[in-house]
């Protein structure tokens, strides 16, 4: 069933019907030129990120939808409607499209490499001819030239959000705390200065960190925890998430609280008490509201002591950043507000420094700047696109490009 759901999507595709050969290079910067809006898309493995431009360039809204990909691209499908219903424009002919991903990681896809062949398929059939692929150094590719370059397509989010940021502040470090993963990127005179460009890379480097502030399953941040005075094991099991740690510090804002909950019970306080009290063998009778409140605390200065070991392997390849301000994007960003505050900086051996919001630093309107933030890579390709960075390339010249 999912295989024959991604064949279908690849082969409704690359039919000619729906690929009319259009010269995709001529179409770009024409949207902006011709007062067309731009729409940037962040197809993740759990949420499809959408910002909107004006007929200037400037970011004028952003949303997110829900997406779980790994149960099937019909979700995607569903999210496209959601779009279109929501921007009647972005099912016009006239609509430009970028377009960055994470999603192909999902076990939906036999690899990356399927993966990327068959998002790029299915948002290919829904939004027409002004559709590219955000490919870092390979620039723009054409939906029919992402099977080919795939490598530069896969997980290249991060790097068009640190892109954009060093058009605007050329020493920083970015920190993009999501609903499941973190990025650290390091941006030194003016470029994106990342030791590794693919996941398993970054993994090594420090500069991805897979835990967020909603799915990270607790057990995922520690073996061993203290409790009311004393050290336990934790439990190795699927019983509660960071979204229930963040619901009791009341940092998560419900619209960020987008998935089911561990046991597909009530996201509420009183809900997630007892799913944390489970991590350590307890139920939440047995302790006061006060007490677990302050367990999530304990949770979360874990997860925060985490990113901040990660951050400080960054800045030791890169010294020229030991003070840099941080750059905070992603719903989890207050952890990154937390890190750049001296207390949380000392601890982790890093000089104190100011935080950027993304959100303030893209310069949208106010009423759109927290989700501007949330949704960083998908401002950022739609930034990029309507600034013209970068021209579709053939997966030829991508090739190229790489070789080079």
């Amino acid at each position: 069933m999912r295989g024959a759901t991604v064949s279908d999507a690849i082969r409704a595709a690359q039919s000619p019907a729906r690929n009319p050969g259009v010269d995709m290079a001529a179409h770009v910067g024409d949207a902006i030129r011709q007062g067309v809006a731009v729409f940037g898309w962040d197809v993740g493995g759990a949420h499809v990120k959408v910002s909107r431009t004006d007929a200037s360039g400037a970011i004028v809204e952003v949303a997110q939808w829900a997406c779980p990909l790994w149960q099937g691209l019909d979700h995607l499908e569903r999210t496209i409607d959601s779009v279109f219903a929501r921007w009647p424009d972005a099912d016009s002919d006239a609509a430009q499209h970028a377009v960055t991903m994470t999603g192909e990681m999902v076990d939906l896809f036999e690899d990356r490499a399927h993966g990327v062949e068959a998002i790029a398929a299915a948002l290919a059939r829904r939004l027409g001819a002004r559709l590219r692929f955000y490919a870092g150094d390979a620039g723009w590719l054409a939906a029919q030239d992402c099977a080919a370059a795939w490598r530069s397509v896969a997980s290249a989010n991060w790097l068009a959000t640190a892109r954009w940021v060093a058009t605007r502040v050329p020493h920083a470090l970015l920190i993009d705390i999501g609903s499941t993963t973190t990025d650290i990127i390091p941006v030194s005179a003016g470029s994106v200065a990342a030791r590794a460009s693919t996941d398993a890379g970054r993994l090594a480097t420090g500069e991805l960190v897979y835990q967020g502030v909603v799915r990270t399953p607790l057990c995922g941040l520690a073996q061993r925890i203290e409790f009311a005075g004393t050290a336990v094991n934790v439990m190795n099991e699927w019983f509660a998430t960071t979204a229930d740690v963040y619901r009791l510090t009341g940092e998560l804002a419900p619209h960020y609280d987008a998935h089911p909950s561990a046991d597909q019970g009530p996201k509420t306080e009183a809900a997630s008490r007892t799913r944390i009290a489970r991590m350590i063998g307890r139920d939440a009778h047995e302790a006061s509201a006060q007490a677990w409140r302050a367990f999530a605390q304990r949770w979360r200065a874990l997860q925060l002591h985490e990113i901040g070991v990660n951050l400080a392997r960054v800045v030791a390849a890169h010294p020229e950043l030991a003070g840099a301000p941080l750059v905070g994007a992603g719903c989890g960003r207050f952890l990154v507000a937390a890190l750049a505050g001296a207390l949380g900086q000392n601890a982790e051996n890093v000089e104190a420094c100011e935080y950027i919001d993304f959100g303030v630093l893209a310069g949208v309107p106010a009423s759109q700047q927290d989700w501007a933030a949330t949704c960083a890579p998908s401002v950022a390709v739609a930034l990029l696109a309507a600034a013209g960075h970068g021209e579709v390339r053939s997966a030829g010249a991508s090739a190229a490009a790489r070789a080079a």
